[in-house]
């Protein structure tokens, strides 16, 4: 569907209306996505008498890291569903009834329901997130220079949803009970599909039909295959459920990180040897390698939030403030409000610094971000110390650390999606941001598994796993900072003409 003619329609902030719609609708979508994912780790490993599920670290952080990675996975078939049979605003829709109705099997008190709601909520988010994200991009012409300013408003949609999120359903863990904080996330979806209903006509013709739709016959069997995956997956699920056999979630994250990377490097080498590229191109390839090397190893830190830092703040840190215990939850708040602050600044940033002719390359740009995060973890190593002494340690520790995260991550999440984009072959253009995803699910999957070695029965452990965390990082970003240095050459061959690159 090509993009509508929106430059007189200035309804929302200056911009189309369309943005009102998609921006509420993602943010109670985060807000339910943040507000029950912060839970996760939480409620897995918390006693049968705390109404938890009682699960060791290792399992529930590989879980999580299954989950996580499972979420960012499945925005590809998601892409393709929409793309091809159903349509964005469809896709859309579908997906938020979906994920709506894994909050409230995730709020019933049931070991196999817990499972059955967590492939609930990642297929909804599979199907929503990509396509929801595209519409944005949908409401604007080609010509219209509104577009990147409508992307950072839709931005901060998606850091107040994840605000609301930690707020709400970190007050109803901590206050009310588990499964009432699972119902909240299912209200804040609710609200987001009521919203989205309600104002659809605002949409109309953005993402209202598949962009490459399949005739009458593809799209049977399509269904089909779409049929036999869902029954395998209930099937699967039921039978491990009633013991037929026993899932290890350790071992099996292990195989799921190994079959994520190599399905990774094995779409990348086709499109590098069987995508008749030339030199330039695949100098270019080689630049972007970098960028997702340190994408992989960025994610499987920063996503130490949910897991790691999560139990930290649980059982280490001294969260009274007079007569009020701040819910553990709401820690994970820090970094959507420092994203919030330091957005216009970094926005800024590097403006400024090409105006004084200062252009790091894609590769370093990315490696100061991966050295910032990991620095988080050496105050994590000073803090974990003091808890390994049996102290309660003050909550400035891990704000600090979420906020050298955040700083991390504003330096390389945008500057990787914009390496992407001019970096890659402008004819796989869309085939390497799916591949450029797998980097989130390997990080994801690999958080947990570091996650899994903090052992709350050893916590003088825990120093030397944040120490091991920070210096492998920081190793990967000298590594990749300095062959940085090398690609900035191969860089600006993408600022070439399209003919004249492919000439």
């Amino acid at each position: 569907m090509s993009s509508q003619d929106t430059t007189s329609d200035t309804g929302f902030f200056g911009h189309p209306k369309g943005l009102q719609t998609l921006f509420l609708t993602e943010m109670w979508e985060r807000m339910s996505y943040y507000g029950m994912r912060a839970m996760l780790v939480l409620f897995m490993t918390a006693t049968l008498q705390q109404e938890g599920l009682g699960f060791t670290v290792a399992s529930a952080a590989a879980i999580y890291g299954l989950y996580t990675g499972s979420v960012y996975f499945l925005g590809l078939p998601g892409g393709w569903i929409a793309d091809r049979l159903l349509g964005g605003q469809r896709a859309v829709w579908y997906g938020g009834i979906i994920i709506m109705c894994g909050h409230i099997i995730l709020a019933i008190p049931s070991q196999f329901s817990f499972f059955v709601g967590l492939i609930f909520v990642a297929s909804g988010t599979g199907l929503l997130k990509p396509n929801i994200s595209a519409m944005v991009g949908q409401l604007y012409n080609d010509e219209d220079n509104r577009r990147d300013s409508g992307y950072a408003i839709y931005y901060m949609g998606i850091n107040l949803g994840s605000v609301i999120g930690y707020a709400v359903c970190g007050y109803f863990m901590e206050n009310v009970g588990w499964h009432w904080a699972f119902g909240a996330a299912a209200v804040g979806m609710a609200i987001g599909l009521v919203n989205y209903r309600l104002t659809d006509k605002h949409i109309a013709t953005v993402g209202n039909a598949p962009t490459n739709p399949m005739t009458g016959s593809q799209s049977t069997k399509a269904w089909g295959a779409i049929a036999i995956v869902i029954t395998a997956v209930a099937a699967i699920t039921a039978a491990a459920f009633i013991g037929v056999f026993v899932i290890n979630p350790v071992e099996l994250a292990k195989y799921v990180a190994i079959a994520f990377t190599v399905t990774f490097f094995l779409y990348y080498g086709y499109i590098y040897f069987g995508g008749n590229l030339d030199a330039d191109e695949k100098r270019r390839m080689w630049a972007l390698f970098l960028v997702c090397v340190a994408s992989t190893c960025f994610w499987s830190g920063f996503e130490q939030a949910g897991s790691s830092l999560n139990l930290f703040a649980r059982d280490y840190t001294d969260r009274l403030v007079g007569n009020f215990s701040i819910p553990t939850a709401w820690f994970q708040s820090a970094n959507a409000f420092f994203i919030i602050v330091l957005s216009p600044f970094f926005a800024a940033l590097w403006i400024n610094l090409a105006k004084r002719m200062i252009t790091p390359t894609y590769s370093v740009k990315c490696a100061i971000g991966l050295i910032i995060m990991a620095s988080g973890f050496i105050v994590m190593f000073f803090a974990s110390q003091y808890a390994a002494q049996g102290l309660q340690v003050a909550p400035m520790w891990l704000i600090t650390t979420y906020f050298l995260h955040t700083v991390g991550e504003l330096c390389l999440s945008p500057v990787a999606l914009s390496a992407v984009s001019k970096l890659s072959p402008k004819r796989f253009a869309g085939q390497m941001m799916g591949v450029f995803v797998l980097t989130y699910s390997i990080g994801n999957i690999f958080s947990g598994l570091l996650a899994g070695s903090f052992d709350p029965n050893n916590i003088e452990d825990l120093p030397n796993l944040y120490l091991q965390i920070a210096l492998f990082t920081i190793g990967i970003g000298v590594f990749v900072g300095v062959l940085g240095l090398k690609t900035k050459h191969w860089e600006k061959q993408s600022e070439k003409p399209l003919t004249e690159q492919t000439a």
